[in-house]
């Protein structure tokens, strides 16, 4: 088997050693890498927007080719790196990686000791839960990681401009509650500490505190009641979608009776957004903001008769 690993170095390299703190420890490496393995879920879309295709990556969910996304299949080019579908210590190992990352990847600490007998791994912020640290705080890190520290500070610097134009081209936005909610084995909601709704917030939108209020500190997401959607009720409702989902969506008795529904208030996120959502990456959240700003233009603008298109064509509409 192939692997291809890209390793498009910047103009002016980045200085070596880099320090990084995080919740096992310090970590240090010593010299720029070439070969990096990401145990993030999302990890590989991150180094695809530098030019480095990581030797291995992990897969999350989706059938697609190397596990990576559509919207970063251009970047992945003809490559053909490791896929992982879980942490196995034995084929890390024959990576021969000069680095491992693992910012979003739930490492608990025996994980981290093992790995780290094989090569200096990064772990998540010690600030952070295991799934939380902002696509931002990722973004630079791995652009750190790889000593192209001023091009991940330019990709994010662009995408936080844009994100920052489409909100103050919406100033209705800010002060509006939105709530991200999702029913692929049970119901729920995702927590303000969640990449998604971290992306809505930088948009204007806050997540209602009765929300913040359940689950524990770390929680990314709570379950919720079938008997009780009252927790939905918000300016902006946005269903996020896995397997089976538009059925379970549909099959939610009290889901017509809430307001957001009635007056067309929600945005079904289809199985694209739904992914570049989750992914919460440069290269996702670029495809994302394409599609979701005209979806929100519609759920929000006070007209219950605007179709919201992804709502419609799920059959989702009230």
């Amino acid at each position: 088997m192939a692997i291809a690993v890209g390793l498009a170095m910047s103009a002016a390299a980045q200085e070596f050693p880099q320090t990084f703190e995080h919740r096992f420890g310090t970590t240090v490496i010593d010299d720029q890498p070439e070969r990096v393995v990401t145990l993030t879920y999302s990890g590989a879309d991150h180094y695809l927007a530098l030019g480095v295709v990581p030797v291995g990556l992990r897969h999350w969910y989706g059938d697609f080719p190397r596990s990576v996304w559509p919207w970063a299949q251009d970047a992945l080019g003809d490559a053909e790196p490791f896929v992982l579908t879980e942490i196995d210590y034995e084929q890390i190992a024959a990576l021969e990686p000069d680095v491992i990352e693992g910012i979003g990847s739930g490492l608990t600490q025996e994980q981290y000791d093992e790995l780290s007998r094989i090569a200096p791994v990064v772990a998540a912020e010690a600030q952070y839960t295991d799934f939380s640290t902002p696509w931002a705080e990722r973004a630079r890190t791995v652009g750190r990681i790889l000593g192209q520290e001023d091009e991940a500070d330019r990709l994010v610097s662009d995408l936080e401009a844009r994100i920052a134009s489409i909100a103050a081209e919406h100033p209705e936005w800010d002060g509006m509650e939105a709530v991200i909610a999702f029913n692929v084995t049970y119901p729920g909601v995702y927590r303000s500490v969640d990449i998604r709704a971290q992306l809505l917030e930088q948009l204007g939108f806050s997540t209602p505190a009765a929300i913040d209020a359940l689950g524990e500190e770390g929680d990314f997401n709570v379950e919720i009641s079938e008997e009780d959607l009252t927790l939905l009720e918000a300016d902006l409702l946005v269903w996020i979608i896995g397997a089976g989902s538009v059925e379970r969506i549909e099959g939610l008795a009290l889901r017509e009776r809430l307001t957001a529904h009635q007056e067309g208030r929600e945005v079904f996120a289809d199985y694209l957004l739904s992914g570049a959502f989750s992914f919460a990456t440069p290269l996702s959240l670029n495809y994302l903001l394409d599609r979701l700003e005209p979806l929100i233009e519609a759920a929000v603008d006070g007209d219950p008769a605007t179709p919201v298109e992804t709502t419609m064509e799920a059959g989702l509409a009230p």
